[in-house]
């Protein structure tokens, strides 16, 4: 039985609680947050997906341990896994925290706020004792698990374009309107789209991106072009900079030789294929979210001892270089190579 502590109960922290407890190879052994309101359950975050952060701290069991000081779970005899939630900024002090006691690191993407400190965190998991994975939970969400296969059999030959779309209007809150925290749109919310189109085609040659500040004096809307030789045309926008009640949606298109296929978070057949010569499928997807599979797969890898392989630290670093790189090319307004 793997025993987890969580650290940082905001969205990410409660969606994650609510797949450990429902896993039969995990316990969870402590939480822990600064604020006192979020650690009694009195306060609790809300998500923009349906489904996220349906955990109650309230009703966790007596013995899981509550804790306002990280210093009690890092280290402690009592737990094998460290689950960061924590703001962005905090990722590599805390991470490497995590990985110089010997534990085992789950840190929610992004793995660091730029490239320098993603290096630093990546470096550190290479000679630690410990497992380390990055929730970049597109590569196990279903629909978009079911494309990388598509595109890596070539079931509907060559991909001629790849389009993705991530909206929403702000979040809202401290750590959300600081930009020099959070990294703005680009980092917090595009960076989903920007690591799974690596996961997809690789790392791309250079990367032309457009985009505007709006809340956080980062970029909070963005466009870009992902430049490679074996696909010519890979785009990808992403913004929180909608007005308020905007509800949230993710969506790709991709253009195949022979078929079209799309995907829309809002629509009741989410996953439509359309293939030459055929009728149109609409093949029914899981309803559970990237997030179930990604945790479980990492407690897999724990308990055979194996390092993961779906997302690895090198993934994640280079998720942040690329979107290094599409801030830079947001304000020189030139394309950057990588």
């Amino acid at each position: 039985m793997i025993r987890v502590g969580v650290v940082g109960l905001g969205m990410m922290g409660l969606t994650h609680l609510n797949v450990y407890r429902s896993l039969p190879n995990v316990t969870i052994a402590a939480i822990c947050d600064a604020d006192a309101d979020r650690l009694s359950g009195t306060v609790a975050a809300a998500g923009n997906v349906e489904g996220q952060a349906q955990a109650s701290v309230a009703t966790l069991p007596p013995e899981v341990r509550r804790c306002s000081d990280i210093a009690d779970v890092i280290g402690a005899d009592d737990i094998d896994m460290v689950d960061i939630c924590l703001p962005t900024h905090l990722h590599v002090r805390f991470g490497k925290a995590v990985l110089t006691a010997g534990q085992h690191l789950m840190m929610e993407k992004p793995l660091a706020r730029n490239a320098e400190d993603a290096a630093e965190l990546a470096a550190a998991a290479e000679t630690a004792k410990g497992l380390s994975f990055v929730g970049h939970c597109l590569r196990f969400w279903p629909g978009w698990s079911w494309l990388k296969e598509a595109v890596e059999d070539r079931r509907y030959g060559d991909v001629c374009s790849a389009t993705f779309r991530r909206v929403v209007d702000h979040p809202k809150g401290a750590f959300y309107d600081n930009g020099d925290l959070c990294g703005g749109a680009l980092l917090d919310l595009h960076v989903h789209d920007t690591d799974f189109v690596q996961h997809l085609f690789g790392m791309p040659k250079s990367v032309t991106s457009f985009g505007y500040t709006k809340l956080t004096g980062e970029t909070d809307h963005v466009v870009t072009r992902y430049q490679y030789d074996t696909v010519p045309l890979v785009i990808a926008e992403g913004s929180w900079a909608m007005t308020d009640g905007f509800t949230f949606n993710m969506c790709y298109t991709i253009n195949f030789e022979n078929a079209t296929v799309d995907f829309d978070l809002n629509r009741e057949k989410c996953l439509r294929i359309f293939e030459k010569g055929k009728a149109p499928e609409f093949p029914v997807v899981e309803s559970k979210m990237g997030y179930d599979y990604e945790i479980e797969y990492f407690l897999n890898c724990i308990e055979e001892g194996r390092k993961p392989e779906v997302v690895t630290m090198q993934d994640a670093l280079n998720t942040i270089r690329i979107i290094d790189a599409e801030a830079k090319s947001v304000k020189s307004g030139n394309p950057v190579v990588i």
